[in-house]
């Protein structure tokens, strides 16, 4: 065989690869002191099909994951967004993290992490809490926050399946789906798998336990370090698309992704695991001293949680192993369902207001409404996720009747939630009564002045995410088109600042393109802002259909009066048609008094 079959039957590294045993090549004969930073090594063609590695990802994709973020920063965060839970928020703020700052040291180490002969230990995280009370929710936060895509799967879905591998190596290639088939990406991600207590072995099965106990020994390997195909086994289409590549180029296909770095969240509500507690506690002379109610049990027995008691509910110590992180979410009382409801970044009344803003109706809430709900919640045991089904029972006729009605304020109160239809009733036998309008407004305000004093709090941290802060009117613009569009503020924030650009943006194109210069007064900015915000239109957009016509009519006032230079106010935004004649009209008036003059 000559050199250049040869050369054409290796399997060659990619890129990444090559740089890394560069780097473990120098570090043995000269130390860390010198090691190859940034290569520019190119992949060789067809790398990407024979080699055995990833493919190259965009880098764009992993720079935007937030590998640095400090545990009190994360923590914070979720505090805005998280009612109650402190001890889990702490927890995962800290450990999660903490993995990704510690791939980040790693890597810009080059990976030397095993010199030592030590294995790495994933922070893999046990949510134990009831349902409705925020186990995916605060997973989905913090991957958000953090920038790495995100995978739910049912630990239920796997015991049904009546097989051990496939579904559980299909929660891996899922993430790469959510990466947009950047594996590097993926790589980074969070899995996270509910219901996980379904699976614990039931202690009486004889034989091989496949559903549980089997899956357990399945998600092994994933949890700690391994390979993951991502062409599906048994799925015709990849066979197919296989051997036409292989036919064609002579090459097999090995695409894959490795799940060292993927971190892994399981939950469960874990019934019974209590008793399990109280019986170690009690055989260690650990006990409370006095009989709880069932409820105090759980909630201050379950943050006792040890490895061991876990291995006695029915995992395997390998198992358990290998989720070393254990978090303990509480049941929410009455008073956290009601915060809940008054958290401006909860999705349970914002999503109500957007419904009916969909049909061009605003919606408000009393303060009693919003307790009455939370009641009627708490009494569903369901935790949050009873809220909305309290609200869409409430609503629902109002939802249903008022897009047909002229009526187009509402103001839920405390004997809305008790008697809906009777309320309903009222609104659209004289939908403009004084007493019910005195009260949308009142409400608006209070509305408004809230999200006033929020927005003023947190200037600082607008000024370090968006490179500026707002303030007076500004700061009043985002608030009205926050109130009024129903959307988070930190969008609207964001989206006033983006206007602005633009119609700096638009003063440029339109002097390169007519050789005349325009300024918005601050005036003509606060009103397009308004309409813009306001608007489904971009701001560039906006100025272009407005100003479509204006260079014809600024170059006649130029060619008569030498002007280059022009102010744009708040009447040309209002009515420009008439603001440029009246502008020519005047430039007319001038040169005829001129004229008569001399």
């Amino acid at each position: 065989m000559d050199d250049k079959n040869q050369i054409t039957g290796t399997n060659i590294p990619d890129p990444k690869e090559i740089e890394k045993e560069i780097n473990e090549y120098l570090s043995s004969k000269y130390g860390n002191r010198i090691r190859v930073m940034g290569t520019q090594i190119g992949p060789w063609p067809g790398a990407a099909e024979s080699g055995g590695g990833q493919e190259m990802a965009d880098e764009s994709g992993v720079s935007s994951i937030r590998f640095d973020m400090k545990p009190a920063e994360l923590h914070e965060w979720l505090d805005r967004f998280v009612i109650r839970q402190d001890d889990a928020k702490e927890v995962l703020a800290t450990k999660i993290c903490t993995h990704f700052n510690r791939i980040r040291y790693f890597q810009e180490r080059g990976e030397r992490d095993d010199l030592e002969g030590l294995d790495r230990i994933k922070s893999n995280v046990i949510l134990i809490g009831p349902t409705g009370v925020g186990k995916t929710y605060l997973i989905k936060l913090i991957a958000r926050k953090i920038g790495v895509p995100f995978v739910k799967g049912d630990a239920t879905k796997f015991s049904e399946t009546g097989y051990v591998g496939g579904d559980v190596e299909d929660l891996v290639r899922d993430l790469v789906h959510q990466a947009d088939g950047d594996i590097e990406k993926a790589q980074y991600g969070i899995i996270y798998i509910d219901e996980i207590d379904k699976i614990a072995s039931a202690g009486n099965v004889i034989g091989l336990d496949v559903s549980r106990s089997g899956v357990q020994r399945n998600l092994l390997k994933l949890l700690e370090e391994t390979e993951v195909d991502l062409k599906v086994p048994h799925d015709p289409v990849s066979l197919m698309e296989a051997a036409a590549h292989f036919q064609k180029t002579g090459k097999r296909i090995k695409r894959t992704i490795n799940t060292r770095n993927i971190l892994f969240i399981v939950s469960g509500a874990f019934n019974g695991l209590e008793e399990i507690v109280s019986r170690r506690m009690a055989r260690a002379g650990l006990g409370f001293g006095a009989v709880l109610k069932e409820k105090d049990t759980r909630r201050k027995l379950l943050p006792e949680v040890k490895p061991e008691d876990l291995i006695e509910y029915g995992f395997e110590s390998e198992f358990v192993g290998r989720l070393p992180v254990i978090a303990v979410l509480q049941d929410l009382d009455e008073d956290d369902l009601y915060k809940i409801l008054r958290n401006r970044h909860s999705s349970v009344i914002t999503a109500k207001k957007q419904d009916f803003k969909a049909y061009e109706i605003d919606i408000r809430f009393t303060d009693g409404a919003l307790r009455k709900i939370a009641a009627k919640a708490h009494e569903q045991k369901t935790g949050a996720r009873s809220l909305v089904s309290v609200i869409e029972k409430v609503l629902v006729g109002f939802e249903r009747q008022l897009p047909s009605s002229e009526v187009t304020r509402v103001c839920i109160t405390d004997e809305t939630v008790e008697n809906p239809r009777e309320h309903l009733r009222q609104v659209l036998e004289d939908e403009l009564h004084p007493a019910r309008g005195d009260l949308f407004d009142k409400m608006d305000v209070v509305e408004r002045a809230e999200l006033m004093e929020e927005l003023k709090s947190r200037t600082q941290e607008f000024e370090n995410r968006f490179g500026k802060g707002l303030t007076g009117w500004r700061l009043e613009t985002v608030v009205d088109a926050t109130v009024r569009q129903g959307m988070a503020p930190e969008s609207m924030y964001q989206r006033f600042l983006k206007v602005e650009r633009e119609m700096q943006a638009f003063e440029q194109e339109f002097e390169h393109l007519y050789g005349l210069k325009i300024r918005f007064s601050e005036d003509a900015v606060k009103e397009l802002s308004s309409l813009v915000l306001n608007g489904s239109e971009e701001a560039l957009i906006v100025c272009r259909k407005i100003f479509q016509n204006y260079h014809h009519g600024l170059k006649l006032v130029m060619e008569r009066t030498g002007q280059t230079e022009f102010t744009i106010s708040k009447e040309a935004v209002q009515n420009p048609e008439r603001f440029l004649n009246e502008m020519i009209q005047l430039t007319y008036r001038q040169m005829e008094a001129e004229r008569v003059g001399s």
